[in-house]
């Protein structure tokens, strides 16, 4: 999906929600358990039941991993999915991959061509040449960590360095890499305060911004600091939407709690 596709979805639909699907088999209903498939059991139903209301999907890889290959395979029918069947709905692996060279190169092919995701999120901490490889791809996307939502963003991303703040640096050199107009930016909700100088370095960039809801992130503050002529972000939302009931109802009751963020975007877009 390109750049100029996703926001004309985001002008469709009113909405720049993206909706995580963390699943963790402790937390589904747990009459799901009794199906072959559990895992994408209940992801086809809050997939079906909020397609209209998102326009992105976001599985976090870990959630798949820790059940081994058959959790894999759940993610496997998952994105295969929505990409039958809602083909204008932009996908991110959620990987937080990273690493040198070639290795990047054989992350991007899993996540990009066998699997078909849109996007991938990665870690920039070995530099230039462990993300480079992701941006290679033709109409993918890179979606590289830069200030996170967690208390430990502190340890490292906000410490100044020569009179600058260490994400800043990131934000700065990512700029100077080969296809970097391929690139996007994790960037977390509660910490909105940031999102003004943010801004003054990628403008233009599309912003993944996780924290919003169960996290405390507030949409608001986003908003004001955060959007750009293009909206420019994605708000993920995960525990707050696909967790909001354990009974039968789950995916009606997710349908509803998409629903009331997508009615404040769209407030918000006027």
């Amino acid at each position: 999906m390109t750049t100029k596709q996703l926001i004309e979805q985001i002008k469709i639909k009113k909405s720049f929600l993206c909706i995580g699907l963390d699943v963790d088999l402790n937390k589904i209903p747990q009459h799901l358990l009794k199906e072959e498939d559990p895992i994408f059991t209940f992801n086809k139903a809050i997939i079906d039941a909020t397609h209209h209301l998102c326009v992105a999907y976001k599985p976090n890889t870990a959630f798949y991993e820790a059940y081994g290959i058959k959790g894999w395979q759940s993610l496997e029918k998952t994105i295969q999915y929505l990409n039958e069947n809602y083909p204008d709905i932009f996908t991110i692996a959620d990987a937080k991959r990273g690493d040198i060279g070639n290795t990047s190169t054989m992350y991007a092919k899993a996540f990009f061509e066998d699997l078909a995701f849109d996007s991938v999120t990665v870690a920039p901490y070995m530099g230039k040449d462990s993300v480079e490889p992701f941006l290679a791809f033709k109409d993918k996307h890179t979606i590289m960590l830069a200030l996170t939502s967690n208390q430990g963003a502190f340890d490292f991303q906000t410490k100044t360095i020569e009179g600058k703040e260490l994400y800043k640096q990131v934000l700065e050199t990512s700029k100077t890499w080969h296809n970097s107009q391929n690139l996007m930016y994790v960037v977390g909700a509660t910490k909105a305060e940031y999102f003004a100088d943010i801004r003054k370095i990628i403008p233009n960039s599309f912003l993944l911004v996780p924290g919003v809801g169960a996290q405390g992130g507030n949409l608001q503050d986003v908003c004001k600091y955060g959007m750009n002529d293009n909206v420019g972000l994605l708000i993920n939302s995960s525990r707050g939407i696909i967790y909001a009931s354990e009974n039968d109802d789950f995916a009606q009751v997710a349908a509803l709690k998409a629903a009331e963020l997508q009615q404040e975007m769209e407030f918000v877009l006027g």
